[in-house]
């Protein structure tokens, strides 16, 4: 599902009317009309404003959102990331991108000579 079709799905099962949640957002119900269609796509603040006024957390409004552009990511990169989830995908390279060449090095040789240890 689209972040659109997040903001839409949460705000008919709370009842509410596209101009009820646009007020209680403080956002315009043309932009809103915009992103439940997916024509636009809210900042980090609008999301954060729509999820308090829709009184769900904001990583439901954007959890399982498919890339829109192309996307040329490879096979088993995509696969690795779906097993451990989209959030510690990003923790991790978020905090290896800033990582030095040797420690980096050194990190990638740690754990392959953990990977081939023998079990006991």
């Amino acid at each position: 599902m689209s972040i659109g079709e997040n903001i839409r799905t949460h705000r008919l099962e709370k009842g509410l009317s596209q101009a009820e949640l646009a007020m209680r957002a403080r956002i315009g119900t043309h932009k809103l009309e915009k992103f439940e269609t997916n024509e636009l796509i809210p900042s980090l603040q609008v999301i954060l404003n729509l999820s308090s006024a829709l009184d769900c957390p904001a990583s439901e409004l954007i959890e399982h959102v498919q890339p829109t552009g192309p996307c040329h990511m490879d096979d088993e990169l995509q696969s690795l990331i779906q097993e451990i989830g989209q959030k510690r995908a990003k923790f991790i390279l978020r905090n290896t991108k800033n990582i030095e060449e040797t420690d980096f090095l050194r990190v990638m040789q740690t754990l392959h000579d953990n990977e081939n240890k023998p079990v006991n």
